[in-house]
């Protein structure tokens, strides 16, 4: 995993941990645990196997192999591997779906200036 602007640093959350409320960073998140909330990042968004994503989440890219349910912008490559399960309302710029994954979503595909918009919008409404 490459981080995107701290020196091969990236924020996660493991397996055994449960998070309820908002998450923002700046740099690649991993989360393997449970999180209830938002999550906003300029950087990348990887759930892991056992991970349970549910609320909003917006970021520049997204790697999902557990569960998501929820609001999920991402301005670049949204990429559901196998066993993967997104259910809610999906906006991204390209979307790669392995076989296996669950995806019940309602998609909107955004050219990259859109996604890149939006993700600077959120941001600076939270600025």
């Amino acid at each position: 995993m490459r981080a995107t602007e701290t020196n091969g640093q990236y924020s996660k959350i493991d397996q055994n941990t449960s998070f309820k409320g908002s998450l923002k960073a700046k740099t690649d998140i991993r989360i393997d645990g449970t999180v209830e909330g938002d999550i906003e990042t300029s950087g990348k968004v990887i759930l892991g196997k056992e991970a349970q994503v549910t609320g909003e989440v917006s970021c520049a890219n997204a790697e999902i192999e557990g569960h998501f349910k929820g609001k999920l912008t991402v301005s670049g490559i949204l990429s559901l591997k196998t066993n993967s399960n997104v259910e809610g309302e999906v906006a991204t710029q390209k979307l790669i779906v392995e076989a296996g994954a669950i995806f019940n979503a309602h998609c909107q595909m955004k050219t990259a200036e859109e996604g890149v918009k939006k993700l600077k919008e959120t941001h600076e409404k939270t600025a």
